[in-house]
């Protein structure tokens, strides 16, 4: 069971969201269909960016959010780049690259968690997601795609490869510490 508070039940929103994002975008309503999944896609993104600081700001942070909101994040992002693929709006390879990273990410993140090491997002990570959600957003709505938004995608990629590469050593230095701190304890524990 899960406390129903604002930030969980804005998660549990972006989770719902995610069906009928694909369903919109893979619809045959033209212009139409792409419209709504705009929307969609804005909403559930929106949810993203507040949940999390209703949380932090009304002390309402639990586990079920700590869990499904990055969750929710990769869902609804793989969710839409896997649709755009299917439409041909996108290259396969660019959501590979993104979905690999995403994949990597988050198995690092769990066996830091395993080690007693918490790593949390950073500047790097925060860019990736707005140029992701910026990006992603526009490909659903406007097709054909003008060569600004091609350049954007390529943009996407760098910025996910930059994020996922410094998220990698910012994690090494952190297991680095996390040792240093446990054979420091282990060495005075022993006088």
């Amino acid at each position: 069971m899960f406390t129903l508070n604002l930030p969980n039940a804005l998660t549990v929103l972006r989770i719902l969201l995610v069906p009928v994002l694909v369903v919109a975008l893979l619809g045959t309503g033209g212009q139409a269909s792409d419209v709504l999944a705009a929307v969609v896609f804005a909403v559930a993104s929106f949810t993203d960016a507040i949940d999390g600081y209703l949380a932090r700001s009304r002390d309402a942070v639990t586990t079920f959010g700590k869990l499904m909101d990055p969750v929710a994040d990769k869902l609804l992002i793989i969710a839409a780049l896997l649709s755009l693929v299917s439409l041909g709006r996108l290259e396969a390879w660019v959501a590979m690259v993104i979905i690999a990273r995403e994949f990597a990410v988050t198995v690092a993140r769990l066996a830091a968690k395993g080690e007693g090491v918490v790593i949390p997002a950073n500047r790097w990570g925060k860019v990736k997601t707005a140029v992701q959600v910026v990006t992603i957003f526009l490909l659903i709505l406007i097709n054909p795609s003008p060569a600004w938004v091609t350049a954007l995608v390529y943009l996407m990629v760098a910025v996910t490869i930059v994020s996922g590469i410094d998220y990698f050593f910012g994690m090494r230095r952190l297991l680095r510490e996390a040792e240093a701190r446990r054979a420091q304890a282990r060495g005075s524990g022993a006088r």
